[in-house]
């Protein structure tokens, strides 16, 4: 910490006087509970006034899953965010798989933000 600087601190400390845990941050990556970068393909997750949704996109191909807000529906899997429903699953592992294929790549490479991984039935 220098004097010229009194924001420096070595450590955050609570209203407690405890020390605080520092403030989750993104990595170079970009990664944060809404959005995950893998195997060039970028996911984001979002939600709407109506749907939660994840979209993929990896070499200018796009996938998108969407659930009602409440999380109680049926997933349905898009070509993009606002296209056509192309198919409906229950589980959410079987919605990654219809997306990796629109993707042309393997499920098991698909990366799924943190916010998303409770979506499904």
């Amino acid at each position: 910490m220098s004097e010229e600087n009194p924001s420096e601190t070595a450590e955050t400390v609570d209203a407690t006087g405890e020390a605080a845990e520092p403030a989750a941050k993104s990595d170079v990556t970009g990664e944060s509970a809404t959005q995950k970068s893998a195997n060039g393909i970028v996911a984001r997750y979002t939600e709407t006034d109506s749907e939660r949704r994840v979209l993929f996109e990896r070499d200018g191909q796009t996938a998108a899953i969407a659930q009602n807000i409440e999380g109680y529906a049926m997933l349905r899997v898009r070509q993009t965010a606002a296209g056509e429903e192309l198919e409906r699953y229950y589980g959410f592992d079987m919605a990654v798989d219809h997306a990796a294929e629109l993707l042309g790549v393997d499920p098991a490479r698909v990366p799924i933000p943190a916010a998303a991984a409770d979506m499904g039935m």
